[in-house]
């Protein structure tokens, strides 16, 4: 069976206030072109449709095209939830667009129930995990502490459980929407960090065929059974260096993997200049970049006057602008910005005690802060699932 792995659309989403809704339109083409052509068994689609709770309406005119086209095809696709969308929005009328072949899983209730495709070597289960907030399902699943690896372990036991019952020689494959432990993070995936635990184990999925994940917008492979397609369009600049790509994924008798890249259009190219102003300006080697989207650190002691004016003549596409003044180790003037760059907010809360009382927080300290953080996330979460 050929699948086409693909996830983190992210309908409705903007870069930098530019809008991505004709190049979406785009890549939905793009897919259903790929599926005609290289003759897909199946689509399977790893969360995040939507880039937040309640889309705009053309972001879910765009889904409903989307649908429509994919339907038309003939050609089953299972799509599940991520942690941007409305479990609840993207699931209503789940019942009735099964039908057409379009299988929306969105109930965590519903990660041991699989929906079961046949070709000519026999059944294929393919078992849809929705994005699992830990402090949301933890008493679904009949977790005592809520935690990403408790709760993903317990689904995958409910699918284990399930594949056992089916006849020997099923093969399966499970979409999640997840961090798994070696996947690498970019600047565009919203936190999903738990008592200070954002990763799961590659081994929580053990026994199965393939698992398609979603989440993080890098594709990479955590091991050959385990993927992640990453999103068809960068969402930030920390992705100036990614392939945008969907894995064509062909599952064999036995249930052996054979992945292969299929590449996505590029709107535009994106790149990160760093430099002083006049540099930047002069330099003959950036002409190449001259139509990128551009984020440009300009290193300038002096904040030069008018700078994205100047940025703008000769790249006209410039969107971020960033001021990282060179200057000695330890100078006090470093930007306060620049001294947070890549910390957690709890690490962030840590160095705050200690700069106060002198001292970092002792163990349970820390563990008070962890409660706290995740506190406020699982209201989060509670406030965006009722929207």
């Amino acid at each position: 069976m050929r699948l086409l792995h693909t996830s983190d659309w992210h309908l409705g989403r903007a870069f930098h206030r530019v809008n991505l809704l004709g190049a979406q339109s785009e890549f939905i083409g793009h897919l259903v072109t790929t599926v005609r052509e290289h003759a897909v068994d199946a689509v399977v689609v790893s969360g995040d449709v939507y880039d937040r709770a309640v889309p705009p309406l053309a972001a879910v005119e765009l889904f409903d095209t989307a649908l429509h086209r994919l339907a038309d095809l003939g050609v089953p696709t299972v799509m599940i939830s991520g942690n941007h969308d409305s479990a609840r929005r993207l699931g209503v009328g789940a019942g009735l667009i099964d039908r057409a072949g379009i299988h929306l899983r969105t109930e965590p209730s519903a990660a041991g129930t699989p929906v079961v495709l046949r070709d000519a070597h026999g059944d294929v289960a393919f078992y849809g995990l929705p994005y699992l907030e830990p402090a949301l399902v933890k008493d679904e699943f009949g977790v005592a502490r809520a935690g990403h690896e408790a709760v993903l372990g317990a689904a995958m036991d409910r699918v284990r459980a399930d594949l056992a019952t089916r006849a020997p020689g099923t093969r399966s494959v499970v979409l999640a929407h997840a961090f798994v432990t070696g996947g690498q993070a970019s600047d565009s995936e919203r936190d999903i960090t738990v008592g200070g635990v954002a990763a799961v184990p590659a081994g929580v999925f053990d026994g199965v065929d393939y698992v398609a994940l979603g989440h993080l917008h890098g594709c990479q492979t955590i091991t050959e059974r385990v993927r992640y397609s990453g999103s068809p369009l960068a969402y930030s600049f920390s992705e100036a260096d990614h392939r945008k790509s969907m894995w064509l994924i062909d599952l064999d008798a036995d249930g052996s993997v054979g992945a292969d890249r299929v590449d996505c259009p590029v709107p535009r190219p994106l790149a990160r200049l760093r430099g002083t102003l006049d540099d930047l300006l002069a330099d003959p080697g950036l002409t190449r970049l001259e139509d990128a989207w551009i984020e440009a650190t300009l290193t300038d002691a002096v904040r030069p006057a008018e700078p994205m004016a100047r940025l703008t003549e000769r790249f006209p596409h410039t969107l971020s602008l960033v001021f990282a003044p060179e200057r000695a180790p330890g100078d006090p003037d470093v930007s306060y910005a620049r001294r947070l760059a890549g910390r957690s907010d709890q690490q962030i809360a840590q160095d705050f005690v200690a700069h106060v009382r002198g001292a970092g927080p002792d163990e349970r300290e820390t563990a008070v802060l962890r409660e706290a953080f995740d506190a406020v996330r699982a209201s989060d979460a509670v406030r965006e699932a009722a929207r």
